[in-house]
């Protein structure tokens, strides 16, 4: 069974945060147009240069969380330097990170500062 697009997959999805998780997808893809996208891990990821870098994360359903990485398979981190300057980011590797938001109104707030920070993570 092929995998559905990303709209067609956040056209059934049954989550309690779906409408920010289609703001946020939005902001990203319009805020980030060299961006490619596709439903991986059960779903939407964002791909620079056909490599997954950012994605959701909608499980457990009580919060939204985006994970930065650099693709599926581990990369030589030696060097590696990224800076949140926001502070949104929770480092669980070197080069991995999560970006927590407990509801909605941090989806409003934190939009810009998300867009800007994926951006970032793509040029790295």
């Amino acid at each position: 069974m092929a995998q559905p697009t990303v709209e067609e997959f956040l056209a059934e999805l049954d989550h309690p945060r779906a409408d920010d998780v289609r703001r946020l997808r939005a902001a990203i893809m319009a805020g980030n147009p060299s961006l490619t996208e596709h439903v991986k891990w059960k779903a939407p990821s964002f791909c620079s240069d056909g490599v997954d870098r950012v994605t959701f994360r909608l499980f457990p359903a009580d919060h939204l969380q985006l994970v930065f990485h650099r693709g599926a398979k581990p990369q030589d981190t030696e060097g590696f330097v990224f800076g949140d300057d926001a502070g949104l980011l929770r480092w669980v590797a070197t080069d991995r990170a999560v970006l927590t938001l407990g509801d909605p109104a941090d989806v409003a707030a934190e939009e810009a500062a998300i867009v800007a920070l994926v951006g970032r993570w793509i040029e790295v």
